[in-house]
């Protein structure tokens, strides 16, 4: 067994191998992540840190390692995104109106890991309620990306709304974390933060106990160094739950075996309509070497149509917008959420509570859903979007009769500076675009660093599959990391700071 020489560099594979041979202990390598987390807090990748309670969930893996009673992720010191509930443990989606809120039980997610013998090193900061694409959008002000533009000082952003988690795995503050992906919240960060992020199919992972954004679309997933560590933290993460009624009833396979298959007779469907207008030359050098990666390994390159994939970005902010409106209303300061004080009436305590208790960016969000949902708009826009959703979901089954995985950019461009695009919505929006069609559809996505921008800044690849195919979305996943063989790593800048 062949180790990197700092345990912080160790891949989740390698932790649970060095944990199961005794050459490192958990109480060890928990010991070393809660050191890091701390020096590491110029990039505030959290929001709570758990110190005590990491220390004392690694004694008790360490008991069990001893006794030979190891389970899957037995040790393995993990990050938590601030949307899953923690009993015990403040979770505060990112938002002001629920920062001092404990919850009483656990996610499912979390219970599942839990289980499974990880130790929980914290929660990780985020976009207010899972809504951004930068992680600017938070209460406890904005992360940092441990990655800075080649000979630059200038501060870029993570990605989000998971950009915490994304920053937390990249700097090498975790092995592992968990995300949830809405519209891309997943997958963006992880491209932009040099790492592997996956959405698996909506219904395969619980939504129980995560705070909810929009219910059709919120799926929550890993977010890993390697394709090898996303599939072994799925598979602890996913399950049927009785309690989330959109939790799908199918076995877990192990999704670690069959990685090493490869591609060859696999068909690749690279669809025409995502070479946007105005894409960067990078990006597209960086699909087009994907796509030789992929036929070079012995795959059949198929060229497919997405007709309505254009479409997207606009019905997914209608569709979220419109869901998130719904979820929110219960923050009221009565119910749910930060109360305001010195109030004269109940519609003063509604107004303040919310006003004060909710960012910017997600009024605006609950602005635009009300509005789409009102009596006059209803039909002209809600119910259109939802459509044209069904033509998202029928474009791909079509593709799918002809290939067996998409391959697209997952970003339009590399990470940008802070502040650069907050005073414009709709290019942050944009920066989804490659993203939202999976989360339309229900479909299993991964993204995959490939390469560096001309700055130096990550960039990646994305997977998407047939509905449960979350095997064969890692197989092409894991050729595609094979074939770029990215090992770039972040300059640790912080750590002078």
């Amino acid at each position: 067994m062949t180790l990197p020489a700092s345990a912080l560099e160790f891949t989740l594979a390698d932790a649970r191998d060095a944990l199961r041979a005794k050459a490192i202990s958990a109480t060890e390598l928990t010991a070393a992540f809660t050191k890091a987390i701390a020096d590491a807090r110029p990039l505030n990748a959290f929001i709570t840190e758990t110190p005590e309670r990491a220390v004392e969930m690694a004694a008790q893996s360490d008991r069990r390692i001893a006794t030979g009673d190891a389970r899957a992720l037995e040790g393995i010191p993990l990050a938590i995104k601030d949307l899953f509930c923690t009993k015990d443990v403040r979770t505060t989606a990112g938002s002001r109106i629920l920062e001092n809120f404990v919850p009483p039980y656990e996610s499912t997610v979390t219970q599942n890991l839990w289980n499974a013998g990880a130790v929980l090193l914290g929660k990780t900061n985020m976009d207010e309620f899972a809504m951004g694409s930068s992680n600017e959008n938070c209460w406890f002000e904005p992360v940092t990306s441990p990655w800075r533009p080649r000979n630059s000082n200038r501060t870029v952003v993570p990605g989000g709304s998971s950009g915490g988690s994304a920053a937390a795995v990249a700097a090498n503050l975790c092995i592992g974390a968990t995300g949830t992906d809405t519209g891309g919240s997943i997958r963006q960060p992880a491209a932009l933060s040099g790492i592997v992020g996956m959405k698996p199919t909506y219904g395969r992972v619980s939504r129980w106990g995560i705070v909810a954004f929009a219910s059709s679309l919120d799926q929550a997933g890993p977010m890993a160094r390697t394709v090898r560590d996303a599939a072994i933290l799925l598979r602890a993460m996913a399950g049927f739950d009785p309690k989330d009624s959109t939790s799908v009833e199918r076995d877990v396979p192990d999704y670690e075996q069959g990685l090493e298959v490869g591609v060859a007779g696999v068909r690749i469907g690279v669809p025409r309509e995502y070479r946007l207008e105005g894409m960067s030359a990078e990006i597209d050098t960086l699909w087009s070497n994907g796509v030789a990666w992929m036929r070079d390994q012995g795959a059949e390159i198929v060229d497919i149509s997405l007709p309505h994939a254009k479409f997207a970005l606009p019905a997914y902010y209608i569709v979220a917008p419109a869901e998130a409106s719904s979820n929110l209303a219960r923050y009221d300061g009565v119910r749910y959420g930060r109360r305001a004080e010195n109030v004269s009436d109940i519609t003063e305590l509604y107004e303040r509570s919310r006003a004060e208790g909710f960012g910017a960016e997600v009024r605006r969000r609950v602005l635009i859903g009300t509005y789409v949902l009102s009596a006059g708009y209803y039909d002209a826009y809600y119910v259109r979007a939802q459509k044209i959703r069904t033509l998202i979901a029928r474009d791909f089954a079509q593709a799918f009769e002809r290939c067996d995985a998409v391959l697209t950019p997952a970003t339009p461009g590399p990470a940008f500076a802070i502040g650069e695009k907050t005073a414009d919505p709709i290019a942050m929006y944009l920066n989804d675009v490659f993203t939202v069609t999976a989360n339309l559809a229900g479909l299993p996505a991964i993204s995959v660093p490939v390469g560096l921008s001309t700055e130096g800044l990550p960039l990646g690849l994305q997977v998407i599959a047939k509905a449960f195919d979350e095997a064969g979305v890692l197989r092409v996943g894991r050729a595609i990391e094979r074939a770029a063989a990215f090992d770039a790593k972040p300059s640790a800048w912080w750590r002078l700071s």
